[in-house]
């Protein structure tokens, strides 16, 4: 790992922190990479049920003073949450396509998006692999070719209990005080989550950031999304 500043990783849902943030290991040679794996992922056991609020709070171990937090998806809700805790020890903030649909209600995108979740939930197959691949297709990621992997499937049944993201109270004006900036970043691909990176921007003073060509998961560009991240970084670091 390099010896820069202490990038903290926050996977979200289905798979690992390392399959998460597989495209950015270049970064390795600059920064110190951290990328914990959250309770009933891989290579880990399983777990009961999924609580961003629960997993907020096991984030914190992972805390130092001067950590840059980045967190995917389910995991920037997490990201989102555990930085209002513990401001005094995040230095930047960097949530991509978040699943913070909660302070987005009422946009037509995000209220159809949370429907079309809520019946996959309550209605959808109970086989793990069935319900997996519904999944990705509301949220705009290819489906995996052939069957699923041990871990895929593990990740699948972590998704079937899972505590829905829109119920996360995302505490807007204590982030927007905060003394860490934001960068929220969007894929293009999905009005919904477009609109959540868009209320961080207004509520929270987030900076925004568009990247295209990889749906819900940008990250996995590589170069693109490293340079974005690190130049963001830097920045506080006052490199």
């Amino acid at each position: 790992m390099g010896k820069g500043p202490r990038l903290l990783f926050v996977h979200g849902s289905v798979v690992n922190g390392e399959v998460t943030w597989s495209a950015q290991r270049p970064l390795a040679g600059s920064f110190d990479l951290v990328v914990p794996n959250r309770p009933g992922f891989p290579p880990g056991p399983v777990v009961a049920r999924v609580d961003f609020a629960e997993d907020a709070v096991w984030l914190e171990r992972y805390l130092e003073r001067g950590t840059h937090l980045v967190g995917h998806s389910y995991g920037g809700v997490i990201a989102l949450l555990a930085a209002a805790r513990r401001p005094g020890l995040v230095r930047s903030l960097t949530v991509v396509e978040p699943s913070a649909f909660g302070i987005a209600r009422g946009h037509p995108a995000v209220e159809a998006f949370i429907a079309a979740a809520e019946r996959h939930w309550r209605h959808g197959p109970r086989d793990p692999e069935a319900f997996l691949r519904g999944f990705l297709r509301l949220v705009g990621t290819r489906e995996p070719p052939g069957r699923l992997t041990p871990g895929l499937l593990q990740g699948a049944r972590m998704l079937m209990v899972e505590r829905p993201p829109w119920e996360a109270e995302i505490p807007l004006a204590e982030l927007a005080r905060a003394p860490f900036p934001i960068l929220a970043v969007s894929g293009a691909h999905s009005a919904a989550f477009d609109a959540a990176c868009e209320m961080l921007r207004v509520e929270a003073g987030a900076r925004r950031a568009v990247l295209p060509g990889a749906g819900h998961s940008p990250q996995r560009l590589g170069a693109p999304f490293n340079e974005l991240l690190a130049r963001f970084v830097m920045k506080q670091t006052g490199a």
